[in-house]
């Protein structure tokens, strides 16, 4: 029987009442282990290449693209023929609008272009990045890369390195931290953004950082000028306001898919198939976000940490063949509703946000 050893360890003097945090609960529950073979990453990436191989143009790339240009194209002249209201409503409707562009080409677009997973060239895929990293995102693309590319994902739910420590904010409560402290991420990403790279010392990819961004930002204020006749006060006004509302499910996708599941040490963790299928979530129920955050980030999270390289369209594409063979083989496949997950942080904020995280001793399998 395929399956794992898993005991709670001490930390702190202190040894944890539970093998996995309340929240590891899934919607799934793993049927049983197939007797076939022991499940492994190899055999598994050879089935998602085989539907990788069969898939076209289109599947890898081209619907991402035509649900990024629909959107754009699709809102962006609502949002402006609204900014010109005189009317408060529908002005704030076109800001709203605004935002949702924004959520899409700060995470959506920014995420996949970090992944090379907007096209085939590297070249492109380095322009994507400082493009909408840097340019629409106002935040810096190396330390995206650092980040996210060279410690979250090699070390997803590893204490000390990608356990989403960076995420707590242990002294806000509860409904600060969840509900109003992300609004103020606008004004503080680029200063967190050039922040990072001072520490590390990378002064010439700080000065670059600050070039881009600061582009960004002036193009931004001049298109709201344009777009809502207004002055530029108003426009820095406009633009702080439309970004906010979206980064508080921003930072709920962040810390909903590994918070709250199993942490393991460096030196004792399960093989990288079993370290993703307990260490990462799927949300589920959440359209609006999935369809501006991205599947890969919403509800084929499982999938992307899997195959991180894949576009939005072909994560979803390969997700049954690939939960097919995790809960066929009796591993956990972790999938919850987004607002279950909600109420699950808000009850058990300080066992989730606060306190250190307890550490699961991954002994073997069997």
């Amino acid at each position: 029987m395929v399956g794992y050893n898993l005991r709670p360890r001490q930390r702190n003097g202190l040894v944890s009442k539970q093998e996995y945090p309340p929240a590891l609960e899934s919607n799934n529950t793993p049927a049983k282990p197939s007797k076939e073979s022991k499940p492994t990453m190899g055999e598994l990436n050879r089935k998602v290449q085989t539907i990788i191989a069969k898939s076209s143009w289109w599947d890898r790339y081209g619907v991402d693209w035509c649900i990024i240009l629909l959107s754009v194209c699709a809102l962006l002249p609502i949002a402006v023929l609204l900014l010109r209201s005189d009317d408060w409503g529908p002005f704030l409707i076109g800001l709203a609008l605004l935002g949702l562009i924004h959520s899409m080409f700060k995470t959506k677009i920014s995420h996949l272009a970090a992944h090379g997973a907007l096209c085939k060239s590297k070249g492109w895929n380095t322009i994507w990045q400082y493009l909408f990293i840097e340019f629409f995102g106002s935040f810096s693309a190396v330390s995206s890369m650092d980040i996210h590319l060279k410690v979250h994902h090699p070390y997803t739910n590893i204490v000390g390195l990608g356990d989403s420590a960076i995420w707590r904010v242990p002294f806000l409560p509860c409904f600060t931290y969840m509900f109003v402290a992300p609004l103020l991420l606008p004004p503080l990403t680029p200063v967190v953004a050039m922040g990072n790279l001072i520490v590390d010392k990378k002064f010439s990819a700080a000065v670059k950082c600050l070039i881009v961004v600061t582009c960004g930002l002036v193009a931004n204020v001049w298109f709201i000028m344009w777009a809502g006749a207004m002055t530029c006060t108003k426009a820095i006004v406009c633009i702080l306001v439309y970004r906010a509302p979206m980064e508080i499910p921003y930072i709920h996708v962040n810390i909903f898919q590994h918070i709250g599941l199993p942490m393991y040490s460096r030196e004792n963790h399960p093989p990288r198939l079993q370290l993703m299928c307990n260490g990462a979530l799927n949300l589920t129920r959440a359209p609006i976000i999935n369809w501006f955050f991205g599947h890969s980030l919403v509800d084929c999270h499982v999938e992307h940490h899997l195959f991180p390289t894949l576009s939005d369209n072909m994560c979803a594409k390969v997700k049954p063949v690939v939960k097919e063979y995790i809960l066929g083989h009796g591993l956990a496949y972790q999938e919850e509703d987004y607002w279950d997950r909600l109420k699950l942080f808000v009850k058990k904020y300080k066992e989730l946000m606060v306190n250190a995280p307890p550490i699961t001793e991954f002994i073997g399998i069997q």
